[in-house]
């Protein structure tokens, strides 16, 4: 980037990136599936939550009405979350359960932020950095970012199940960037994944930054690649 380019937005992936499931989605499914009768472990819930995962369709629909997209979020959840059980064993009143932990994930407790969350963003705020969420989650997101209280930092949510499109669609991308006016080259993208935020950024032109903060992602030496969201400070600096 020259002086003229230098990032103007800085774009975040949600979950994964900024907070975390507390606990496991195995252990969450299998602590309210208990008083159902289910007995699968967590580490097989989780095993088969991955699969339905990953097996499902983009979390995008080609509706427009917010209360459409909406009961299409739900029914797309409700599809991987039956998944999930089809393959350990069906129960009774299965409706009921996917209600129970739909609501769950909607909330706070369910979530964590990372340490560096919180002084990451405010550091960037104050360097007077427009910040953005760019995430295939669908619109519980914006309660969950309430209730984690990093919602002030944002001045745009842009979400796959509004957007028409998921990551890596160089679409999702399109949207966030003319929610501030700005051109690809102003902005910068980081999240987890190398495929759907690194890759997806790179096809709408933004520059796109791994979090690996495990360090078990092979990616090209080409990836510009930080571990912790306190990296990211120095790159903004030099751009």
């Amino acid at each position: 980037m020259t002086a003229d380019t230098l990032p103007r937005v800085v774009f975040f992936d949600a979950a994964g990136t900024l907070f975390h499931v507390k606990g496991s989605v195995g252990e969450i499914y299998l602590q309210h599936a208990r008083k159902y009768g289910v007995t699968a472990s967590p580490q097989a819930i989780q095993q088969a939550f991955a699969r339905a995962f990953a097996d499902a369709p983009p979390l995008a629909f080609s509706v427009s009405d917010p209360k459409e997209i909406q009961s299409c979020e739900r029914l797309w959840w409700f599809d991987v979350v039956h998944n999930v059980f089809y393959r350990l064993g069906m129960f009774e009143k299965f409706d009921d359960y996917f209600d129970e932990v739909f609501r769950y994930f909607a909330g706070p407790d369910a979530w964590a932020l990372y340490p560096d969350t919180v002084p990451t963003l405010q550091a960037l705020v104050d360097r007077r950095l427009e910040l953005g969420v760019v995430s295939n989650f669908d619109s519980r997101l914006y309660e969950i970012l309430i209730g984690l209280g990093i919602d002030r930092f944002f001045e745009s949510v842009t979400l796959s199940s509004f957007a028409g499109a998921a990551k890596p669609s160089p679409k999702i991308f399109q949207r966030a960037l003319a929610k501030h006016g700005v051109a690809p080259i102003q902005a910068l993208h980081i999240g987890d994944s190398l495929r759907e935020d690194v890759q997806g950024a790179a096809g709408a032109g933004i520059t796109g930054i791994l979090l690996d903060r495990h360090r078990d992602q092979s990616c090209p030496p080409s990836t510009v690649t930080i571990t912790t969201l306190d990296e990211l400070l120095a790159l903004v600096n030099r751009t």
